[in-house]
């Protein structure tokens, strides 16, 4: 019984490795003017979010099958807009990245997360300036600028777009952290979407009016339904896959599938995406980022185990105990966002560094306890 129940993680965690690095591609595919030229991330961004609020307002009214949190408009005021307006932009600047530059170089880029959210974290007063961290996330910073310097086709629009959209990652993120714990409120990954992905929609109404809506109408591009319904139904499958490996799992091994994923995705966007070439040096720099990113992690968890609690709790709540901080709103490398298509509404840290761009709105770590509680998950 073990063995299957071994396995049947390994399973779960294959799919969320096979679904996350294919959102990626999928989306860098649809947007790219080499591949299907749809030149419209804000589009697209707009039908993720319209699709994952469709299927919340569908399981939570029709189906039942969980029930609405009492929003007051005061939280939905203070709290669930303005996450939703850092929600949109960073799956907006990250969607916007992909028609400038590649995704081997993207994903070296998002290896800024842990930088962002702790340099947000402490603006914010919600950690401290530890030296160690910043001796951390210092590496991490010369890692990725090596990286840059490595890359051949280097765009400056592009790595502002993706940079941008991590800071604005990070600022949702350590958001979430402050305005929904003080207010003690606690969404289900299904709620989440209920709540959040509406007003998300709404806040990328204006730039999409602004920016795309003139250029759609005169574009000869024409809306192939099938491509963007099983785009949007990949996104959605990603956050199932990523709340059952949540429930099933500890916060070491997803960081180590974060990891994995991460590489992975970076040797077959090469393949898939002939025009992407890795250097030497990118890899150098992304190896010397990931270290910092490791070492990090590593000193999170033995801080953790050093306050683990009595005998008698269960394994999985002890390693949650690492998540403690703002700035440990991220684990190791794995997103959108990007989108991933992309990108964690719960009270709580987000997955990982390299958030997912659709799958942001995933339960915590330190909820995975809670996770087998529900039915289901969608984002």
């Amino acid at each position: 019984m073990v063995g299957k129940q071994l396995w049947l993680t390994y399973l779960y965690l294959l799919v969320y490795i096979l679904l996350s690095s294919g959102v990626i591609l999928y989306n860098k595919w649809v947007l790219s003017p080499k591949y299907f030229n749809f030149p419209y991330p804000i589009t697209l961004t707009m039908i993720h979010m319209g699709f994952s609020g469709a299927v919340a307002f569908f399981l939570i009214r029709v189906m039942k099958v969980v029930s609405p949190v009492k929003m007051t408009f005061e939280i939905y005021a203070t709290c669930v807009i303005p996450i939703s307006a850092f929600f949109a932009a960073s799956l907006w600047f990250g969607n916007t990245a992909y028609l400038h530059i590649s995704v081997a170089f993207i994903q070296m880029l998002k290896a800024l997360m842990p930088v962002a959210t702790f340099l947000v974290a402490v603006t914010c007063g919600t950690d401290k300036l530890r030296c160690d961290v910043f001796l951390n996330m210092l590496v991490v910073s010369v890692g990725v600028v090596v990286s840059s310097y490595g890359e051949i086709h280097f765009n400056v629009v592009g790595t502002l777009y993706q940079v941008t959209g991590i800071f604005a990652e990070a600022l949702r993120l350590v958001l979430t952290q402050v305005l929904l714990q003080k207010k003690g409120l606690t969404l289900n990954p299904i709620t989440s979407l209920y709540y959040i992905a509406p007003c998300s929609f709404v806040f990328l109404f204006v730039p999409w009016y602004l920016l795309e809506k003139p250029g759609m109408e005169v574009s000869q591009n024409q809306f192939h339904f099938w491509i963007f319904f099983s785009n949007a139904v990949c996104a959605l499958a990603l956050n199932f896959s990523i709340f059952l490996v949540i429930s099933r799992t500890g916060a070491v091994t997803i960081r180590v599938a974060g990891v994995l994923k991460d590489w992975i995705l970076i040797a077959l966007s090469t393949v898939i995406f002939p025009e992407s070439i890795i250097t030497g040096l990118n890899i150098i720099g992304y190896a010397i980022a990931l270290s910092g990113v490791v070492l990090y992690n590593y000193l999170k968890i033995r801080e953790g185990r050093a306050s683990q609690p009595p005998e008698g709790i269960p394994e999985r709540v002890k390693d949650l105990k690492t998540e403690k901080r703002s700035s440990d709103l991220f684990a190791a490398s794995t997103g959108n966002n990007s989108n991933n298509g992309g990108k964690n509404v719960w009270n709580s840290s987000a997955l990982d560094s390299n958030v997912d761009e659709e799958a942001p709105l995933i339960p915590s770590l330190r909820m995975s306890h809670l996770g087998r509680q529900l039915s289901g998950h969608t984002a």
